[in-house]
């Protein structure tokens, strides 16, 4: 296990957060609040502020750690502790599927949130799709302690999920470019999505 530690932390992590700081900022309209949701450390808000300074970050996690780059509460996985509104957006990344019911977490989103969703997750579409997913994720987050219940969704289950919720898809990419060649062959494929949701009433804005 320290060897794979060593491989994912020097080969995937620093790559994977830099991709994903990159892509995020992009997606975020200027001088917002934004709530991470599951945030872990922070490193990947703590990116996406050097990018934009006028983007201000806080988090919750189940697990808060010792040491974080942003504020972060703890919460109990379910109920967003904030007041409706709270904040302009709400972002989760790689988190929902470590949800037994993603839905319970993208509805506290919708409340607290007064424009945006951003999502960072997996698609579970095509050839083993799944055992790779699992992989992925273990080798990622077993040694943390972050829970294990590999709730990947199809892309039609997310779909369903953001129309019965009233949000609106406004950015989507599949293709993210988190590793390098040969990895990207067997980990990114289109098992990788972001998407930016609006809530109805903004998707003019």
């Amino acid at each position: 296990m320290k060897l794979i530690d060593q491989i994912h932390d020097g080969y995937v992590f620093k790559r994977r957060t830099r991709v994903l700081s990159s892509h995020l900022s992009a997606l975020l309209p200027p001088n917002v609040t934004v709530l991470d949701v599951g945030c872990g450390d922070g490193t990947l808000a703590k990116l996406i502020h050097a990018h934009r300074p006028d983007v201000q970050i806080c988090g919750i996690d189940v697990l808060v750690r010792r040491e974080t780059h942003i504020p972060v509460t703890a919460f109990d996985g379910a109920i967003i502790p904030y007041a409706p509104g709270t904040f302009d957006a709400v972002m989760f990344v790689d988190v929902l599927h470590h949800t037994n019911d993603p839905v319970i977490l993208l509805r506290e989103a919708t409340r607290v949130a007064r424009r945006s969703i951003i999502i960072k997750d997996h698609n579970r579409d095509g050839f083993l799709a799944g055992p790779t997913l699992r992989f992925m994720d273990w080798v990622g987050n077993v040694r943390h302690g972050v829970a294990l219940p590999y709730n990947y969704w199809p892309e039609r289950r997310w779909t369903k999920a953001f129309a019965e919720l009233a949000l609106t898809p406004t950015v989507s990419k599949t293709r993210i470019g988190l590793y390098p060649w040969p990895a990207n062959w067997a980990f990114e494929r289109r098992l990788h999505f972001i998407v930016r949701l609006d809530k109805r009433e903004h998707e003019a804005g």
